[in-house]
Formats: structure tokens, C-alpha cells, sequence
């Protein structure tokens, strides 16, 4: 019975482990990631763009073909 026990203590141990860890997923890195695929989406598909400096400010068009923005985009190669 003490050896049902041991094995029942590590499954809750895993459980939560793999809980705090995809929670501090969601959390911290997730954003970050969603946030880069976003802007890449947004530089991928302006419609205008003004140089400023080493970057460009651009606008983009949204999902309701509504121009948004201004964003800074890297310049283009």
C-alpha cells in the first residue's frame, strides 16, 4: 500500500509541475510570441510606408479592410 501511495504523491507532483509550467507559459511567453507573430502579420501586409531612419512607420490594412497603424516595421531588403 505505501509503494500505491509513493506513486499516487509523484502523479500529483507531476500534475502540478506541468501545470505551473505551462502556466507560467501562458503567461509570460505567450504574449510575447503572439504580440511578434502580430506585428510580422502587420508589417507583412502594409499598405504605405514612410522611411524614418533605419526603420519605416507603416499602416496596414485590418480584417475589415479598415487601414490601421501607424507600426514600425524594419526596412525591407
Amino acid at each position: 500500500m505505501k509503494e500505491a501511495t509513493g506513486e499516487l504523491n509523484m502523479t500529483v507532483i507531476t500534475v502540478v509541475a506541468i501545470a505551473a509550467v505551462a502556466a507560467f507559459f501562458y503567461a509570460f511567453v505567450w504574449p510575447s510570441i503572439k504580440s511578434t507573430i502580430s506585428r510580422n502579420n502587420h508589417c507583412a501586409n502594409t499598405s504605405r510606408c514612410q522611411e524614418n531612419g533605419n526603420t519605416y512607420q507603416c499602416w496596414y490594412i485590418d480584417e475589415n479592410s479598415v487601414e490601421q497603424g501607424p507600426i514600425v516595421c524594419p526596412k525591407p531588403n
